[in-house]
């Protein structure tokens, strides 16, 4: 118990010195690539997604989805990747092979789908190389550059929201 608090205070720590150091670099240019991170307790219709970044005229070999799963038992055969608690160790040390790929991964687009207050989602939020970040959470401003405040059921004002920004910044 008292080890676990110890290395989520380390934890926390690392991801405030990574958000404390980023530096915006959003640039102007249109949406090519897309990740999408889910925290699936919340949000778990994959298609919908699908349909929006078809929308976007987005290659489906340039979208990317990874889900956090805070149970093994909850597993999906659509999703493209999961990851779990135990797949970060100590310092945001990622002990796992896809979801490092995923963070590594230079999107132009990074959409985080989360409401929850979680380390294991708000680190890659902060570590993903991408673009242009875009979130739903509220808990940490620096995670995202772009945030719509909606839960996660009201999809539709997400996606209303989400492309009529677009179009001001003319990136799609």
């Amino acid at each position: 118990m008292f080890l676990k608090r110890f290395k989520d205070k380390s934890n926390q720590k690392y991801i405030n010195n990574v958000l404390n150091s980023r530096i915006s670099n959003v640039k102007n240019k249109r949406i090519n690539s897309v990740g999408i991170l889910f925290n699936l307790a919340e949000f778990s219709d994959y298609d919908v997604f699908k349909k929006f970044i078809k929308s976007l005229n987005v290659k489906d070999n340039k979208v990317k989805f990874i889900a956090y799963i805070e149970d093994e038992k909850d597993t999906l055969n659509s999703w493209d990747s999961y990851y779990y608690e135990k797949d970060f160790g100590w310092k945001g040390k990622v002990n796992n092979i896809e979801l490092q790929e995923f963070i590594n991964t230079k999107f132009d687009l990074l959409i985080s789908y989360y409401t929850v207050n979680r380390y294991e989602l708000n680190i890659v939020t902060a570590l993903s190389k991408a673009n242009f970040k875009v979130g739903i959470a509220i808990h940490d401003e620096r995670l995202n550059d772009f945030i719509v405040k909606v839960k996660p059921n009201e999809f539709v004002t997400f996606i209303t929201e989400l492309k009529k920004y677009f179009k001001v910044l003319n990136i799609i």
